[in-house]
């Protein structure tokens, strides 16, 4: 078989979607694999053995989406009724329709879907995390010259009840639209906030892009100086992962890091 040098990107071929497995919709062929692999592991693994939704197999009731792309980097869980989705070159607008589908048919309670547009390139906008993620309960990384500033990339909050969709309209951004619904965000900036090439230049070196593996604790990458700095300057400590593989620390010392 060919090497799969992508799947190294793991949350993109499959997200946790409440009680299930969103299997990705994969925008490459070349990716196409991964997306197998992990709904084979999520269904026939006896750790797992858990429900999957694959939109390019489960369509039935659902109706039919050719055209839906759906990776995990566009996919930010928020809260239990609150999704952030990107919709760009890896996540189409019908892969957005697919969601809100898969939603009305549980007929839950209130949820959210906060719709950003993302540009179409450079690559270093793939995916919405490369601009937003999520840093602690109250704080997220930001990329601000598209998440805050005034831009032509639309933002879209969806209101889906008891089956229906109840309400679309269009936000000022991200921070607006979570906002509006009682979920409150301090803007950590990618690049800091002083120089907008720097801003870039991070952005364009994955500055934005962190994942959290607790509530304030997160991984990124060393390379970004300035982002780090903002970091810090927020009360997160700076750990180098060599410090953490020698033993050196011991994360649970640390409420941000």
């Amino acid at each position: 078989m060919r090497p799969l040098h992508n799947f190294l990107f793991t949350r993109d071929a499959s997200m946790t979607l409440w009680d299930e497995i969103l299997i990705g919709k994969m925008a490459s062929r070349v990716r196409e694999r991964e997306a197998l692999i992990m709904e084979a592991i999520f269904k026939c693994h006896p750790a797992f053995g858990i429900k999957t939704i694959n939109p390019a197999i489960h369509t039935g009731y659902l109706g039919s989406f050719p055209n839906a792309t759906i990776e995990g980097g566009d996919v930010l869980i928020a809260s239990e009724n609150i999704l952030v989705v990107g919709t760009g070159s890896r996540t189409s607008t019908q892969g957005i329709d697919y969601l809100i589908e898969v939603i009305k048919a549980k007929k839950t309670s209130l949820k959210h879907i906060i719709v950003q547009e993302l540009p179409d390139s450079p690559e270093s906008f793939i995916h919405l995390d490369m601009t937003f993620t999520f840093l602690d309960k109250n704080a997220c990384m930001v990329y601000d010259p598209l998440i805050l500033k005034n831009n032509k990339f639309h933002t879209i909050h969806i209101s889906i009840e008891n089956g229906k969709v109840t309400g679309i309209k269009q936000q000022k951004n991200i921070i607006k639209a979570l906002n509006s619904i009682g979920f409150n965000l301090d803007p950590v900036f990618c690049g800091g906030k002083h120089d907008p090439w720097i801003m870039e230049r991070e952005q364009w070196h994955s500055g934005a892009n962190f994942f959290a593996f607790a509530p304030g604790k997160v991984i990124g990458y060393e390379r970004n100086d300035y982002t780090l700095e903002e970091m810090s300057n927020h009360g997160f400590e700076i750990i180098c992962a060599s410090d953490l593989i020698e033993n050196k620390v011991n994360l649970d010392d640390y409420q941000k890091l």
